[in-house]
């Protein structure tokens, strides 16, 4: 006689029984008769299962079915099957409740049973005010996928997905959900590809090169000289010179001397009170006055080369208009720390508690010193504010800034993502990591972060690093994400009642991530492109790489401008003033 469950619909008896059982999976025998055809999602690979025990219901997922023939007078096929155990549900004072984890293993001959949707209910229903919805169950669309937020957040989490799968996407319903539910949290998004923008409407603020202010004293010392050789490993001999000068810099006056020139007598560097490290203003002037006093005490022209060297390309990545949001205000030198901070991690938030980090438009080779001092700038002002601010850090396509091979990528950025994923969840500095190439991602990273949301993942290293990362005893499921389908996931970890296969909740059309640039590119489309239309992309394309007008301020501090390599405007025909051109140096090797 069948059993008739809360929702009344009725339910087969037992399917099944157990007949090899292991530390944490067991093989079962299916009933002649119970094929995938004719209960086709009941018993497809990836589906829950339950085993009747004399105290509890263990739950397992199908990992496992194969047909085999019995061969004799009465020839019959019959199927058997492996299911991992995940967890039990028992009887309580409260009525029926889940718990992750067997304490009373099934026996052979225990009858098999399918997962009713009630039981679905009582395992997944973790709805509350600390929980979030991102989707549905894969098993049962009419049951809503809950996330805790502070088992993920706050003990890290990543999510691992190729190309077109929905990573973006999913993303974006997790932080949009987060939003809801923890208002008071701060979230910080690298944005390597300008796609995020739409995804979280007036609740969002998008940084760009046009409106970011991030003056470059803010950088620590391997920023700085990864920023000054544009990328490339910085001369010894220059960097032991700046390593000597920025110190000094840092203790000159900021204020205008007579003439504009500041004090410029030698100290030791020791009695100072600043490192190199020390985020205090300083003025790339005085940084340069510093080398010209070195030069005119110079007798010797193979040491005086090497300071005219450092000079040119200081005075280079300075006037390059790409570095303006490093370099704009550098003759003030005045201290704009506080309201830096308060711009990047939204303090106060005053309805937009997030933070958008676009960084396509950015000089290539000073991205990693840009995400460097953004992620150490994050982890300490947690630090030294005791974990007041909560903040979560995310970093799309994290791989590139943390890679798993240390002999490539920018070390500093490296180092700054690991000091949040070791030590972040102290100072209130959470980690969130989204990449396509999580065997590319520092391993050590990504065993910090206690919840996974795997997407669909096609290469075998990709596949054998969740593995490896997933701890409970279903990281077998590993093996299905392959094949998971657009918006489909497996959730894994602490943030989860269960591993679970889901697919993410689709967002509204004005929020899904989209590349601006991209949207407008339509495939064959008709773009009427006359010569004024050309010009105009002409001479964005040269503005982008023009050196910028020197200011009223740059023209009075001639001591911060190179003499006899750059030359300030000049009248042209018209008597309009033309850009600053450049003469003749003898060559130097850099």
């Amino acid at each position: 006689m069948s059993e008739v469950i809360d929702n009344g619909s009725p339910v087969p008896g037992p399917t099944g029984e157990v007949v090899a059982v292991s530390g944490s999976e067991a093989m079962v025998w299916l009933k002649p008769g119970f094929s995938a055809r004719s209960n086709d999602a009941l018993t497809t690979v990836g589906k829950f299962l339950g085993i009747r025990t004399d105290r509890s219901l263990v739950i397992g997922i199908l990992t496992k079915v194969s047909v085999k023939k019995q061969v004799g007078s009465d020839p019959q096929d019959y199927v058997t099957g492996q299911l991992d155990l995940l967890g039990e549900v028992k009887e309580g004072a409260m009525g029926p409740k889940f718990h992750r984890g067997v304490t009373e293993y099934p026996m052979i001959g225990d009858p098999l049973e399918l997962i009713t949707n009630g039981q679905l209910k009582t395992i997944f229903g973790i709805a509350g005010p600390n929980t979030i919805e991102i989707g549905q169950l894969q098993q049962d669309a009419s049951i809503s996928a809950y996330i805790d937020v502070d088992e993920t957040v706050s003990k890290h989490f990543a999510v691992f997905g190729t190309t077109g799968v929905g990573k973006s996407s999913g993303l974006a319903v997790i932080l949009n959900q987060i939003i809801d539910v923890k208002p008071d949290l701060r979230i910080f998004l690298i944005d390597l590809h300008n796609e995020y923008g739409p995804c979280f409407g007036e609740r969002a603020q998008v940084l760009t090169p046009r409106n970011l202010k991030l003056p470059f004293w803010l950088f620590n010392f391997e920023e700085t000289i990864d920023v000054f050789f544009k990328g490339r490993p910085g001369v010894d001999e220059e960097v032991e010179i700046l390593a000597e000068l920025i110190p000094i810099a840092k203790s000159c006056p900021v204020q205008k001397q007579p003439a504009d020139r500041p004090n410029l007598r030698m100290k030791d560097s020791k009695c100072i009170g600043y490192t190199v490290d020390t985020p205090v203003p300083y003025r790339l002037q005085d940084l340069v006055a510093l080398i010209d006093e070195r030069i005119g005490s110079l007798q010797y022209r193979p040491d005086w080369i090497k300071y005219h060297r450092l000079k040119t390309r200081i005075e280079k990545v300075r006037n390059d208009p790409r570095y303006s949001f490093m370099f704009e205000n550098a003759h003030a030198g005045g201290d704009t720390m506080v309201e830096v901070l308060s711009q990047l991690f939204r303090l106060p938030p005053n309805g937009v508690p997030i933070s958008i980090m676009q960084l396509a438009g950015f000089p290539g080779e000073v991205v990693d010193a840009l995400v460097s001092v953004l992620c150490r700038m994050a982890f300490e002002f947690g630090l030294w504010s005791d974990g007041a601010f909560p903040l979560l850090f995310v970093c799309e396509e994290a791989h590139r800034y943390a890679p798993s091979d240390r002999s490539i990528g920018f070390g500093p950025s490296r180092k700054a993502i690991s000091r949040i994923a070791k030590e972040g969840r102290k100072y209130g500095v959470f980690l969130g990591l989204v990449t396509q190439r999580p065997s590319e991602l520092d391993a050590a990273i990504i065993s910090q972060c206690s919840t996974l949301f795997a997407m669909r993942l096609a290469n075998d290293r990709d596949q054998s690093i969740v593995r490896a990362a997933v701890s409970d005893a279903a990281a077998s499921l590993v093996s299905f994400v392959p094949s998971l389908g657009a918006r489909e996931v497996f959730a894994f970890g602490d943030g989860v009642a269960l591993p679970t296969r889901l697919r993410f909740m689709e967002l509204p059309g004005h929020l899904f991530p989209k590349n601006e640039a991209v949207s407008r590119a339509r495939v064959g489309s008709r773009v009427t492109a006359d010569r004024d239309a050309i010009a105009s992309v002409v001479g964005r394309w040269r503005g982008a790489s023009m050196i910028r007008p020197l200011t009223p301020e740059d023209a009075q501090a001639k001591d911060a401008i190179e003499e006899g390599s750059v030359v300030l405007p000049r009248s042209g025909p018209n008597g309009q003033q033309s850009g600053p051109t450049l003469r003749k140096t003898p060559s130097v090797r850099t």
